[in-house]
């Protein structure tokens, strides 16, 4: 069925717009609850939440739409995503939910919802709250209701997970680490991470006050983190987005390093201690790596653009590793979804098991240049429906003469229509990408 406000990735949009009102917030947590209720007795879920102004409303909203229904409610605050996905499935939990808008700027806000085995909940489930949503909400008396409590140790238990994934023989001894927070949910967990397993760690962007989220920091923003490693001649900068599913690594150099590269870092240290079965990516990942797990014997596939898509591929296919080039990396003998930290760490161990340094372990990727373009257009826009797009992608294609690729998507979370070209050389590329987008402006209006 067609759905009107779940995306790739929960519902998400411009706070005090909707579907971001505390009205429609209400609504969604009593009919999140009654379908929960329908699928178990007692039903109990967790909330967290990033550390946006906006989360305090929204919790509150969704607390009492989920106590109506008569679902219990856990409260954990600031959490990131992972950490509520793993805390969902430790305490045995129907269902968590996590109040952010990733690595969006704080006038945004989403909420995200995870099952009880602490995958992304089913796209049947999300239909079933959908078709709930137009029931009109009610309440149930008073003894049935739900009730709430807070969880005070939700960030000690997320850390020593963490830790839990990283080897027992290893340890962080002797590195400094830049870590940049975001001034995300990750800001008072991350660096006890790396702390507590021996780094010197320098934080940045771990001073929320619930504007600055994503500001000029984190794994979107990672010039800053660049900079630093290279004022105080770190080891390593680790930046995380918002809410700390996304990683980007910086080298003593400054050179940044995205989720491409690092994942090819993590499968080439595995493989050559034993069999990978295979890595998904997605339509965006670079060429390059594709090309590389080749020459491994590793075998590739690719899901549509969003880690629960990747999630998806890797659980049909029975395999481990995946992921996105924005940051998204997927360890399924580690965690249940993507986790900025705990990717981190398998960076780390990558480096520490073989000695090498991030620049040499991924000096055989040889990644082809990739332009992308967002362009603005109205929402629902159905760019296939116009022959001039598709004539200006296809002289793009011819004029590059087999040495690239095109590919035009629609955002899963902003009213933008994204246009990526990869190939050699760069101002052919970048050529082909702006006559794209000057076509796609001009049909969307402008």
């Amino acid at each position: 069925m067609s759905r009107s406000y779940f995306g790739t990735d929960g519902v998400r949009g411009t706070v005090g717009q909707p579907p971001m009102t505390p009205d429609f917030v209400l609504r969604l947590g009593y009919a999140a609850g009654k379908v929960l209720a329908g699928h178990a007795e007692n039903p109990s879920v967790l909330i967290g939440k990033d550390t946006r102004i906006s989360g305090y409303m929204i919790e509150a909203a969704l607390e009492a739409g989920f106590s109506a229904a008569g679902v219990d409610v856990l409260l954990c605050g600031p959490l990131p995503t992972p950490g509520v996905a793993y805390l969902t499935r430790a305490l045995r939990l129907n269902a968590g939910v996590v109040i952010s808008a990733s690595h969006n700027p704080y006038e945004d806000n989403g909420l995200k919802f995870f099952s009880g085995d602490g995958f992304k909940l089913a796209d049947s489930i999300e239909s079933e709250i959908e078709r709930a949503l137009d029931t009109p909400i009610g309440c149930n008396e008073s003894k049935n209701l739900g009730r709430a409590r807070r969880i005070d140790d939700a960030q000690g238990r997320y850390v020593e997970f963490c830790k839990s994934t990283f080897p027992n023989e290893l340890d962080l001894k002797g590195l400094e680490l830049v870590v940049d927070c975001a001034h995300g949910a990750a800001y008072h967990v991350a660096p006890h991470v790396f702390h507590e397993l021996g780094a010197e760690v320098y934080s940045i962007g771990v001073s929320p006050d619930g504007l600055n989220i994503n500001d000029h920091h984190g794994a979107t923003k990672p010039q800053k983190l660049a900079s630093e490693v290279r004022d105080r001649g770190a080891d390593l900068g680790i930046a995380l987005d918002g809410d700390g599913d996304r990683l980007v690594v910086v080298d003593p150099q400054g050179a940044i390093y995205d989720g491409d590269q690092l994942l090819y870092a993590i499968v080439k240290q595995r493989a050559g201690r034993e069999k990978v079965a295979g890595v998904a990516g997605t339509l965006m990942t670079n060429l390059a790596l594709e090309q590389a797990f080749g020459r491994m014997q590793v075998p590739f596939a690719r899901s549509a653009v969003g880690d629960r898509y990747v999630l998806e591929l890797m659980r049909e296919k029975k395999w481990l590793l995946g992921g996105e080039n924005s940051g998204h990396i997927i360890c399924l003998d580690r965690h249940t979804t993507g986790d900025g930290i705990i990717s981190a760490l398998q960076v780390l161990c990558a480096l520490r098991s073989t000695g090498q340094s991030l620049a040499e372990l991924t000096a055989d990727l040889r990644m082809f240049p990739q332009v992308l373009v967002n362009v603005k257009v109205p929402r629902g826009f159905d760019w296939k429906r116009h022959a001039a797009i598709s004539q200006a992608q296809t002289e793009a294609e011819r004029s590059m003469n087999g040495r690239g690729r095109v590919l035009l998507r629609p955002s899963g979370t902003e009213p933008v229509l994204r246009v990526m070209v990869e190939g050699e050389p760069r101002d052919a590329i970048e050529s082909a990408a702006q006559s794209i987008a000057a076509a796609v402006s001009k049909a969307a209006g402008g």
